[in-house]
């Protein structure tokens, strides 16, 4: 039986095993070619790390504006509605892999509200 998700050493190994999955993922890899580099890549699992300990355990640690990035990163790679259900399946997957419980459940209805909202942001902005 797999335990839940109870604190950031869990959610540090949800964000590294969901980056090794993205990175071979020939759908969606190209947005993520900035970190291929160990270091940068290390950085932005922290970063990471942060945001989700801020979503699931109230931490306070992150503090910047998630959004910024992706609508950036949406002017020279577009976004489109299958790389958010892409994003969203190999995210679940790395949860379900490692964990279960509450939390786990609360993560993946999270991150489906996070995708869910970014994708209608970009919309508006494409439209």
């Amino acid at each position: 039986m797999k335990r839940d998700i109870t604190n950031r050493d869990d959610i540090y190994s949800l964000v590294s095993l969901f980056y090794k999955k993205l990175l071979v993922d020939t759908e969606i890899n190209h947005f993520f070619v900035d970190f291929t580099d160990d270091i940068l890549l290390e950085k932005h699992l922290q970063v990471l790390v942060d945001f989700w300990d801020n979503i699931l355990f109230f931490s306070g640690g992150y503090r910047k504006n998630a959004m910024k990035p992706h609508l950036d990163l949406n002017k020279s790679k577009p976004f489109k509605t299958l790389h958010f259900k892409r994003w969203l399946s190999v995210f679940n997957s790395a949860v379900d892999e490692l964990f279960e419980g509450d939390n786990a459940h609360v993560i993946k209805s999270r991150a489906l509200s996070i995708a869910t909202v970014m994708e209608i942001k970009i919309s508006q902005m494409d439209d």
